[in-house]
């Protein structure tokens, strides 16, 4: 089943939301959406699916927003996706030792065989419910009818695809155009990474600090034309850049040929460009400033996993 331009209200009806659900635990919550789902439209799993949508809660937090959660698992056999939803006006205690707590609920049960369902629903409800007054009002509606009425009456369609912006991470490291050789090494070290970005006071992208362009610098060319290197097992080649690092700018190792796309292109684009740069990350710009990194294994994990 495809998800192109399907309303996000075609995936649950008014009997499948439970509000005012306060006094429950975050797994009461969980187990009684997914069981309630089960019975309703005869899903296969019941509590063993429960157990799966927890397991991968614990695994790794489905907090998206402060107060709303996205509990989800992919299920095989699905004909289309399932949804229910829980609020809390006063609060659900979503994980031990968290302050935080949680007022929406919404679990996404999805075909396996679909697997950008569950980002296209992420990206529907950080749209329309990033608005905070909003949030409130949904959290604190009294009835299923009226939370049911409130979604079927937007414009929440799900997107055609995924874009950068659905999958990139906001927050990264980068370095500063003007930084040395020693700020680059300790970055990529502490960052346990082999490269970074490199944007100027404007946070504009300049370039990309890669570890192999270190090596590069490091070792003479010439070096790998050698099938044997015995003859010069005593030649430290690391040594001149060690002496000069605090003062040798990092723009000496900069790759100013990278993968960048716009936060609005499509997912299949980042698969492209990293194919296209033989790279593992993709930078997403707005113009030429960054706003974002995909890592290949994040990418991997989001299309094929989550």
């Amino acid at each position: 089943m495809k998800t192109n331009e399907l309303h996000l209200a075609t995936f649950f009806k008014s009997e499948d939301v439970l509000p005012h659900c306060g006094d429950l635990s975050y797994d009461k919550v969980v187990r009684t959406l997914v069981t309630g789902l089960a019975s309703r439209y005869n899903l296969p799993g019941g509590d063993a699916l429960a157990d799966e949508v927890l397991a991968r809660e614990q695994a790794s937090s489905t907090v998206i927003m402060d107060g709303l959660a996205v509990p989800h698992a992919r299920v095989e056999g699905l004909d289309r996706p399932y949804a229910a939803i829980a609020t809390s006006e006063r609060g659900i205690k979503w994980s031990e030792g968290s302050p935080s707590k949680v007022h929406i609920v919404f679990l996404i049960l999805t075909p396996r065989e679909d697997p950008a369902v569950y980002l296209k629903v992420l990206h529907v409800l950080g749209t329309i419910l990033s608005d905070r007054e909003q949030f409130n009002l949904v959290a604190a509606m009294s009835n299923a009818g009226e939370i049911y009425r409130f979604f079927k009456s937007g414009e929440v369609y799900l997107p055609r695809f995924l874009t950068a912006a659905d999958i990139m991470k906001r927050e990264y490291k980068a370095l500063r155009f003007n930084d040395t050789l020693q700020i680059c090494i300790n970055a990529l070290i502490s960052e346990h990474t082999s490269e970074l970005p490199v944007v100027d006071s404007a946070g504009c992208l300049k370039g990309v600090a890669r570890a192999d362009n270190l090596l590069r610098a490091c070792i003479p060319e010439h070096f790998l034309w050698m099938d044997d290197i015995s003859s010069i097992l005593d030649f430290e080649p690391f040594v001149q850049v060690l002496d000069d690092e605090s003062t040798t700018p990092l723009t000496t190792i900069l790759d100013e040929k990278y993968p960048t796309v716009s936060p609005d292109s499509p997912a299949v684009q980042i698969a492209c460009e990293m194919m296209r740069h033989k790279s593992s990350k993709c930078y997403v710009c707005e113009g030429d400033r960054l706003v974002g990194v995909v890592k290949l294994t994040e990418f991997l994990n989001k299309i094929f996993r989550e």
